[in-house]
């Protein structure tokens, strides 16, 4: 059986992608989002080629050329197809069709011609659902100059061209925009100090905080929480800056960041 953990997910995904459109994904890329959704083995290619080809001819005018639906509904959200796993639902239900929705049956249609219907489907439905595949083209569309004003006036207080970011412009252009508009993932954690009632203070690594509690890792690996009502807390967030931009930034700012960016070779 096929199972697919359905488009919501898909905003918890990390920007994997690559910029070469004739070059596949990375394997690794398209394998972790293959866990991460929970899909079945990929489509066999050759029979999904086929597939698409019967499809087209049979069933393209009422579901649409990508099965995405037209007058007839989107299949990429059918149980039938995400449920089937090489044609055995698929075909017998084409076979006999469904005339009293007005969907004629198909009885000349071999189990061959079913099953690659079927590899053609779920080759469609894996394009919807893994964006871990997803290819990003013409990333790099900004002014360099433009970029490197914009750098030198929000950002050179905490970088530097020739410093931290030098040889930045060797990163792939997708995953270095993402890198400066969503730099969680490679950035340190912020840190916080908690000034006790005593006087006493207890400092580390922020681990929680809400309205009622903080929590901390001291340098010694020790949790430690407190409540915020009987202490002061002081946090220092190295990235702050980066989050104040994420709301300033206009697409052309984006594009202009990271053209210069890119130029750091």
């Amino acid at each position: 059986m096929r199972c697919v953990a359905w488009l919501p997910l898909l905003c918890a995904a990390t920007l994997l992608a690559q910029t070469n459109p004739d070059q596949p994904p990375p394997k690794r890329n398209l394998e972790r989002g293959r866990d991460f959704l929970g899909l079945a083995p990929p489509a066999d290619p050759e029979a999904a080629t086929r597939g698409q080809k019967v499809y087209a001819q049979a069933c393209a005018f009422c579901h649409g050329p990508n099965a995405t639906g037209a007058e007839g509904p989107n299949l990429l959200r059918s149980s039938l197809v995400l449920h089937d796993d090489k044609g055995e639902k698929i075909g017998p239900f084409l076979q006999k069709g469904r005339p009293d929705k007005g969907m004629p049956a198909f009885a000349s249609m071999t189990e061959a011609q079913g099953r690659d219907i079927g590899e053609f489907l779920h080759q469609r439905v894996e394009a919807a659902a893994n964006r871990f595949g997803y290819k990003v083209q013409n990333v790099v569309t900004g002014d360099a100059q433009a970029g490197a004003a914009y750098f030198n006036s929000h950002c050179n207080k905490c970088h530097s061209a020739t410093g931290d970011l030098a040889h930045v412009g060797q990163t792939d252009p997708a995953d270095l925009q993402a890198r400066f508009l969503y730099p969680d993932s490679n950035a340190p954690k912020p840190t916080v100090t908690v000034t006790l009632a005593n006087g006493g203070t207890v400092a580390g690594t922020l681990k929680r905080i809400d309205d009622f509690d903080v929590s901390l890792i001291d340098g010694a690996g020790n949790y430690h929480s407190f409540s915020r009502d009987s202490v002061k807390v002081a946090i220092k967030d190295p990235l702050e800056g980066h989050r104040e931009l994420l709301g300033q930034y206009s697409d052309a700012d984006m594009h202009n960041i990271l053209a210069y960016l890119v130029t750091l070779k």
